[in-house]
């Protein structure tokens, strides 16, 4: 049953998200390339994306303040971190409680303490996920191509039988499963360039074979079947030639997996069980082993997520203290662990690893202080009760990312926040347009990479602007 499942959702995400990118855009006959937009040297040839969906408090993770103990009758404002600060590898730079395996790896890497999500008016977890993975805020007269994406179009795979784009760890059958759709697609750039989907990590390896007990002629069949409709004229109304044609390439390219043997590299159950069992704390942990073997056999974009479904993971409207407890033991195992053995491998110098969120929580501001929005959480004043203990609010002002291998600097930390609340950004505010251009010039992509869409540019980031910060690199 979930061979089928896997398969069928795989055929019906793509399909469902290329039609959507026809709809969006005017039809294009061609998509045009900046004559301006050169190649520089690389720092690295793949990313790795590690995805807190659901909004992961930087008071409580990487950025830990003033540790205050639940006492009932307490006072909500004094309450800062709900878990005690912890050393890591570096002098002076402590995490909060439970992330003591990455911290032991923060000597590899670079941690930013000051990234500033957008005001987009009233916080909405999918708005603000759209505008991390695309640089663009919804909605767009266009489909925006996620950055994995572009990353796929602009180097190709390194591995032709590999996918360029590989998601794994997100369903879309949970709430707001259509909104998340909207980002996780190529867009204008064409299916080809779109994500293959693994949402369970666990049966990867069926996602990239045929059905069990399906005939060598059936499977042909089916394919033949498909090239078909593609074909058919009653696809016309759904864009250009270019986009067909981007279609079918998709199609060509999930066929030449399925039959090539390096789909093994999707079977995480060939590792030995004492790497295994570190990585398996769950979906999250197991896409994690997931990512380092795809890495190795030339992937170039893989996103993994913790999933994000609304009130669960780390969207902890309540309960944030004993949520998080769990959070962390499914993340501080794998993440240490996928450092160490992309440096063992020798493959961290060339991969960029970032753990990231769409913004970050606090008990009592709700946005940001200079720009509140309307309350989501009923936060008592005073707590009594342990549910009320925790960061409950999406405050998008001072969020944490992990940044490692592909000449970002090691041992480092970027920016700062405020010790007392509001522990806002007070040095070195970072923005998306940065992020995804730090990470673009690491890969040699130009900063004006752009092509030519309903007869106007449309650029990696808004308008072209974004800048990537050089001072993260070594």
């Amino acid at each position: 049953m979930a061979t089928n499942w896997n398969r069928r959702n795989f055929l019906k995400n793509t399909s469902a998200a290329m039609l959507a990118a026809m709809a969006a855009g005017a039809p294009m006959t061609s998509l045009l390339t900046s004559c301006n937009s050169k190649r520089t040297n690389s720092k690295a040839d793949s990313v790795i994306l590690l995805w807190m969906a659901g909004g992961m408090a930087h008071t409580d993770t990487f950025d830990p303040k003033k540790f205050t103990p639940f006492t009932k009758g307490m006072d909500a404002n004094r309450v800062l971190s709900t878990f005690k600060s912890v050393p890591t590898v570096l002098d002076g730079i402590s995490f909060s409680e439970g992330l003591e395996s990455i911290g032991k790896v923060m000597d590899r890497g670079t941690l930013i303490r000051s990234y500033v999500a957008a005001d987009m008016g009233h916080i909405l977890h999918s708005r603000h996920q759209y505008h991390w993975h695309t640089c663009y805020k919804p909605p767009q007269s266009v489909a925006a191509p996620h950055f994995g994406a572009w990353i796929a179009k602009e180097l190709g795979p390194v591995n032709p039988v590999i996918p360029a784009f590989i998601d794994i760890g997100q369903r879309f059958t949970l709430g707001e499963g259509e909104e998340l759709k909207a980002f996780h697609s190529a867009g204008f750039l064409g299916n080809e360039f779109g994500p293959f989907l693994i949402p369970d990590p666990s049966t990867g390896l069926e996602s990239v074979q045929p059905p069990v007990g399906m005939s060598a002629t059936r499977f042909e069949k089916r394919n033949q079947l498909y090239n078909e409709l593609v074909n058919n004229s009653a696809f016309g109304e759904y864009g250009s030639d270019y986009q067909k044609e981007s279609l079918k390439r998709s199609m060509e390219q999930a066929y030449i997996l399925l039959k090539s043997p390096e789909a093994k590299a999707f079977d995480i159950n060939n590792e030995p069980k004492e790497i295994y069992d570190i990585y398996n704390t769950g979906k999250f942990g197991l896409g994690c082993l997931m990512a380092r073997r795809l890495v190795e056999k030339g992937a170039r974009f893989i996103s993994v997520t913790t999933e994000y479904e609304p009130f669960k993971g780390w969207d902890t409207h309540e309960n944030g203290n004993t949520r998080l407890l769990e959070m962390k033991k499914q993340i501080d195992g794998p993440v240490a662990q996928l450092i160490k053995d992309l440096e063992r491998t020798g493959k961290l110098d060339r991969t960029i690893v970032i753990l990231a969120s769409e913004f970050s929580r606090d008990m009592m501001v709700e946005g940001r202080p200079d720009l509140k929005v309307q309350e989501q959480v009923q936060q008592p004043d005073v707590i009594q009760e342990l549910k009320h203990y925790g960061m409950h609010r999406h405050f998008t002002d001072g969020c944490s990312i992990l940044m490692f291998g592909g000449g970002i600097k090691k041992g480092n930390v970027y920016g700062k926040t405020a010790d007392e609340r509001p522990c806002k950004t007070i040095d070195k505010p970072i923005v998306i347009d940065q992020i995804h251009q730090t990470i673009y010039h690491a890969l040699g992509i130009a900063e004006d990479a752009h092509y030519v869409v309903e007869k106007r540019p449309f650029y990696t980031t808004q308008d072209g602007l974004g800048k990537a910060e050089l001072g993260l690199f070594a």
